[in-house]
């Protein structure tokens, strides 16, 4: 499969509520990710316990897009949008983009932009 197909496979489970079956698919064993500048967080399992909490903190989904995405190389771009309530802290709306690093059909690295 294209890095292509393989962006577009993952961000379609994301959107089907499947976003962890994705991260144990398309993931690196040693992954970093990073959001924004702060320093990155290394490690598939590291970051696996990181996803679950931020999942499990989601009261409600009430929806959201990936409303454009590319790919030069080995790099995928995508632009999300999501309205959720996060338990504790209310409803918020987010907007993101998430820039992946693929190598041999798995994500090596992912950095989130957001404000």
């Amino acid at each position: 499969m294209s890095i292509e197909q393989l962006d577009q496979e993952l961000n379609a489970m994301i959107l089907s509520g499947k976003a962890m079956e994705g991260f144990e698919r398309f993931y690196a064993d040693d992954v970093v990710m990073q959001e924004n500048s702060l320093e990155p967080f290394v490690g598939k399992d590291f970051n696996r316990k990181r996803e679950i909490e931020f999942f499990s903190s989601i009261e409600a989904w009430h929806g959201g897009a990936c409303t454009a995405s590319a790919v030069n190389g080995d790099v995928s771009l995508s632009e999300w949008t999501m309205d959720i309530t996060i338990k504790g802290v209310g409803r918020v709306q987010m907007a993101q983009a998430a820039v992946r690093r693929w190598k041999d059909g798995k994500i090596v690295h992912e950095r989130f932009y957001h404000s």
